[in-house]
Parts: structure tokens; C-alpha cells; sequence
């Protein structure tokens, strides 16, 4: 397990910080905060280098065992807690954006990368993304929560290399929702959604009797399409058209990953109830 110091703050009589040094010992004097590291003094809150201590001392003796550790906040959306609701969004009030992840009593995929926010009116407005669990873009769990649209019974299926053609009859209606970069499921024979493939094209021209999907198998997690599957789904691109994540309540975690000083004032959250 690792160290760390605990701080205490009289203003609101509470314990709001954790830092990642650990020094021998610590003094308040003259408004400055001094601690003593391997018999060595340091000033703290002096240096440009934010969130990294004593890194010139043991730099020194070649083993720099305190470097850089990003900033990290942890806390909870609980409005209305006795209603289900989809998180949207996050809402950062500060003065740069902060990756996200989100987790709730239901789902515990939701994230946001720091690329991902955008500056409205002073503030930093991104929607959260739903990514699946593992090695493929959705877990067994998250199917009955995620968007999930099915297309029925292939006639035949042509595997080249790493590309599969999915015919269907003409009278199937593959319809306008699927498009390019969904992913690509077939039912097994015990009705479990098997990962397949992305969508990379959807050729429809009925009165030549071409009605097809073609996919992407190189993907890491995806499984050979059988001879007698009967039922095909697809699932939205999360990242492209986000859902949110549904649940009670949210807890989550926000990480600033540079050295440089940041401020963050209010967290908050576009929520909304979700009817079944």
C-alpha cells in the first residue's frame, strides 16, 4: 500500500486532501509549509513544478522514488436518488479540462478523455462516452442498457482475408440506422451476442438482388462468423452517438495529468430521467 499525507483543513473541519509525499517530519512556520525528506529541509509551494516534491534531492542520489504524480478528485452526482437516470454530460468550471470516469450502481464504463471537452462561455462541456468492458466494445451485462438494433436471418456469408460480406434476401430491410463503424454481432446457438466485426460498408441495390454488410474482422475480440447463424445486431459507435450512462447515481473521478497550476470550481452534470 502505498504513503501518503493526509491533510486537514479547519475552514470546512474536514480531511480534503491526500498528497503522494511522504515526509519525515513537517512544520508550519512564518505562512510557509516546510517538511524534512532523507535529512533534507524543503519549502513547499515555491517551485513551478506542480505536484512533484523532492524530486532535486533524490535526482541526487539516483533514485527518484518521488516523481510526478497527476492531481486527482473523486466525488458523487446523487440528485433525486430514488429516480434511474442518464449522466450526459460534465460540466468542468475552471480553467482547463480534466479526463473523467464515471461510474455508477448500474454502469461502470462511462469516461471522458481531456481532449474531449470544449470551452463554452468559461467552461469546459463534454459529453460522456460509453465504452465497453474488455477486449470487445461491449459486455454482456450492457447489452439490455445500450442501443441495439437487429437486422435477422444472412443468406450466405464470404470471408476474404480479414473482410466478411454478409448477404441478406431482398426482402430484408437493413434500413438506415446501421452505418459505417457500428459494431457488428451475431447471435450463438445459446442466444449470447458474439462480437464479429465493424461495419466498413452496406451495399443495398434490390432490383440487382444486392443487400449486404461488409465488416471488418481484424479487430482484437472479434469471433468467426458460424455457417448457421440466424439473427445479426449491430450496436452505435458510443463514442460517435453517446448514450450516457445510466444509473442512481454517479461517482466520478477526474485526473490532471500536468505539472502546471489548475483551478476547478464546481463540477455539475446535463441528467435526466430515464423511463423504461
Amino acid at each position: 500500500m502505498a504513503n501518503y499525507t493526509l491533510t486537514y483543513d479547519e475552514g470546512v473541519q474536514g480531511f480534503p486532501s491526500f498528497y503522494s509525499y511522504y515526509p519525515d517530519w513537517m512544520i508550519g512556520m512564518n505562512n510557509y509549509f516546510y517538511t524534512f525528506k532523507g535529512g533534507n529541509l524543503y519549502r513547499h509551494n515555491v517551485n513551478e513544478s506542480r505536484n512533484t516534491f523532492y524530486s532535486q534531492w533524490w535526482t541526487q542520489i539516483g533514485t527518484p522514488l518521488e516523481a510526478f504524480k497527476p492531481s486527482t478528485l473523486q466525488s458523487v452526482l446523487n440528485t433525486s436518488p430514488l429516480e434511474n437516470k442518464l449522466f450526459k454530460t460534465l460540466n468542468l468550471e475552471g480553467d482547463d479540462a480534466w479526463a473523467a470516469t464515471i461510474e455508477t450502481d448500474i454502469q461502470d464504463s462511462g469516461f471522458i478523455d481531456s481532449s474531449y471537452f470544449e470551452k463554452k462561455e468559461q467552461s469546459w462541456f463534454a459529453f460522456v462516452r460509453n465504452e465497453g468492458l474488455g477486449s470487445t466494445p461491449a459486455e454482456l451485462p450492457e447489452f439490455a442498457l445500450r442501443s441495439v438494433n437487429g437486422i435477422g436471418n444472412s443468406t450466405t456469408v464470404s470471408i476474404v482475408g480479414q473482410t466478411s460480406t454478409i448477404n441478406f434476401a431482398t426482402t430484408i430491410q437493413i434500413g438506415n440506422i446501421l452505418s459505417v463503424g457500428d459494431y457488428f454481432y451475431f447471435l450463438s446457438a445459446t442466444n449470447q451476442p458474439i462480437y464479429a466485426g465493424n461495419v466498413t460498408a452496406i451495399n443495398t441495390d434490390l432490383r440487382r438482388g444486392i443487400n449486404n454488410v461488409v465488416i471488418d474482422t481484424s479487430t482484437v475480440g472479434t469471433t468467426p462468423i458460424p455457417s448457421n447463424v440466424e439473427t445479426f445486431l449491430f450496436i452505435k459507435n458510443s463514442i460517435a452517438e453517446s448514450h450516457g450512462v445510466l444509473g442512481h447515481y454517479a461517482v466520478f473521478n477526474l485526473t490532471y495529468s500536468e505539472n502546471t497550476k489548475v483551478e476547478l470550481f464546481a463540477v455539475e452534470s446535463e441528467v435526466m430521467k430515464s423511463f423504461p
